[in-house]
């Protein structure tokens, strides 16, 4: 997990756009229980303010790894 319990997520939308951003983990979760609802917005809570979403839209959620990664091997 990422320091303060916060991680980098992709929201990709149906139409092809993706906006990434960083969340905390808590609005990540609070994001994917609404994913389930016939909701048809969520205002999604960021670092820097917020966003709304149109849930119908969303294609996919896409989580980063907290992994480090330097160099070109493993």
């Amino acid at each position: 997990m990422s320091p303060k319990g916060h991680v980098k997520v992709s929201i990709g939308f149906a139409g092809g756009q993706v906006l990434s951003v960083r969340v905390a983990t808590d609005a990540l979760a609070s994001l994917n229980a609404a994913l389930g609802t016939p909701a048809p917005w969520f205002d999604l809570e960021l670092d820097d303010g917020a966003v709304r979403i149109s849930l119908a839209q969303i294609a996919y959620v896409r989580v980063d790894s907290d992994a480090a990664l330097v160099g070109f091997g493993a």
